[in-house]
């Protein structure tokens, strides 16, 4: 798929992070872009910033994605490409100890319900109802209408102490890809995932610098974090090119996460 102003994308959690990274790659080609999140103030800035549409979505509530799919078809028309960026993370160890007290507690179950619902539901609600309206596109060069490019996480193969959720969550993103790829296949839809390791994110630009460098200097190579920048170039890639469907790809300077 040739990326020029023809085409129109969806890039849910698009207002920072990753999500704004491809909004931004995908806009400076000429791509329509709209942008689904919950931060209105970023949404809205990055919008003018790349002359694209912001959508205040939260990708649990299926009314607000479907009004939010509504007012981006009316502007940009239906979506070719949906970037599935939008997620959360919440850690608790399955079951713990207090030491000084002897008090059990277990991972909070509404907690684990709700990484479930937003990283995995979530991107799934958003997967389908963007595939469908793909069915109603004619078919570009090999067949096809559209591209789907996921975010999981290292997490999905090395989740660490606290991560059972997260790591459910984005490894059940995996298991979805190769199954959507084949339900989609006669259809000339394609779907990829992402699997980042540690970026230079919002969710780490408050840690405290000792713990940055330490979690950088892990990293085999290079030692340094992942820049947003790398993973757009990443998602370009599978979405431009059309033989690459139904993967999941590591992007992690070869990291692999230890227990904590």
């Amino acid at each position: 798929m040739k990326l020029d102003s023809t085409l129109s994308a969806v890039v849910t959690g698009g207002a920072s992070g990753l999500g704004a990274a491809v909004a931004r790659r995908l806009a400076a080609q000429g791509v329509k872009v709209a942008l689904f999140d919950l931060n209105e103030t970023l949404g809205e800035a990055l919008a003018r910033e790349i002359g694209g549409l912001f959508c205040t979505v939260n990708v649990t509530n299926e009314a607000q994605v479907d009004t939010a799919f509504a007012k981006a078809r009316a502007a940009h028309g239906q979506e070719r490409i949906l970037v599935n960026c939008a997620g959360i993370g919440g850690a608790a160890k399955t079951a713990s100890r207090d030491k000084a007290s002897g008090e059990t507690r277990h991972f909070p179950l509404d907690l684990f319900e709700r990484v479930i619902q937003v990283n995995l539901i979530g991107a799934f609600r958003c997967i389908a109802k963007a595939s469908a309206g793909m069915l109603t596109l004619p078919p570009l060069e090999d067949g096809e209408r559209g591209v789907i490019v996921n975010t999981s996480s290292v997490a999905a193969q090395d989740g660490q102490i606290g991560q059972a959720a997260y790591a459910a969550s984005k490894a059940a993103i995996v298991g979805i890809t190769l199954p959507v790829a084949r339900d989609l296949m006669n259809d000339g839809i394609r779907i990829n995932t992402i699997m980042p390791g540690i970026f230079d994110t919002p969710l780490l630009q408050g840690t405290p610098d000792n713990v940055r460098e330490a979690l950088a200097a892990s990293v085999p190579f290079p030692k340094r974090f992942g820049r947003p920048d790398e993973f757009a170039a990443v998602a370009e890639t599978m979405i431009t090119t059309t033989y690459f469907n139904g993967e999941s790809v590591r992007l992690d300077g070869a990291i692999r996460m230890s227990p904590r």
